[in-house]
C-alpha cells in the first residue's frame, strides 16, 4: 500500500545526508549492517529516523517479548496498516534471525488464524490495539492476559505501535522500494 501523494525528497546516503543526518544514518548502519532504502527516506527528518532507532532498539531489547513474540507483533501491525516494505523486512527477519515458525509467519502474511494459541492471542490483542487506536475493551485485555502476557506488555505494543507507525507511513509517503535483501519476501497488502 503506498499514499497517493509520494515524497519528492531524494534517499540520501551517507555522502549526501545532513551532517545531522548523516551521524543517524551512521548510527544505523552500526545497527543492522547497512542502510535501508526505509532509512535513506526516514533521515530527510533526522529526528524521525532518530526516534524510529531508538523506540526499535527499545522494543527489542526492553519489551519483554520473546524474539518470535516481537515478530509477531511487527508483522500484524504491518500487515494491518498495509506496508509491503515492512512485511518484507520482517518477514526476512522472521525466518533468517528470530525463529518464528513458517507456518506462523504465513498465517499473520495471508491474514489466518494462528495455531499457537498464545501467539494466536498476542496477534488478535495487537490486531485490537491498532484497528481501535488503542482502545480495547475489558474483554480484549482480560484475553490477552489470560494467554499469559502481562499489562505492561499492553504498554510494549503501544510502544511496537509507535514505531512501526513511524517506518510504515514513511514507507507509505516513500513508495520505498524493497530492499534486495528483502525482496525475496515481498508482499502485497491486496494479496
Amino acid at each position: 500500500m503506498t499514499a497517493e501523494y509520494q515524497m519528492n525528497l531524494p534517499f540520501q546516503t551517507l555522502e549526501t545526508a545532513s551532517p545531522e543526518g548523516k551521524a543517524v544514518l551512521e548510527k544505523a548502519k552500526a545497527q543492522v549492517g547497512f542502510i535501508p532504502n526505509m532509512y535513506a527516506g526516514m533521515v530527510n527528518s533526522p529526528a524521525l529516523l532518530e526516534t524510529y532507532l531508538d523506540g526499535y532498539s527499545r522494543f527489542r531489547n526492553d519489551s519483554g517479548f520473546t524474539s518470535v513474540e516481537q515478530e509477531v507483533v511487527f508483522l500484524t501491525i504491518s500487515r494491518n496498516n498495509g506496508c509491503g516494505y515492512c512485511m518484507a523486512a520482517h518477514s526476512m527477519l522472521a525466518d533468517m534471525k528470530s525463529g518464528v515458525p513458517a507456518e506462523v509467519t504465513e498465517a499473520i502474511r495471508d491474514g489466518r488464524d494462528i495455531a499457537d494459541p498464545k501467539l494466536a492471542a498476542l496477534n488478535t490483542f495487537t490486531n485490537k490495539m491498532v484497528s481501535s487506536r488503542g482502545l480495547p475493551s475489558k474483554a480484549d485485555v482480560s484475553a490477552f492476559l489470560a494467554a499469559g502476557y502481562e499489562e505492561r506488555h499492553v504498554l510494549d505494543i503501544v510502544l511496537a505501535i509507535s514505531v512501526k507507525t513511524l517506518s510504515n507511513y514513511s514507507n507509505h509517503l516513500f513508495h520505498t522500494p524493497v530492499d534486495e535483501m528483502f525482496a525475496g519476501r515481498a508482499w502485497n497488502a491486496a494479496a
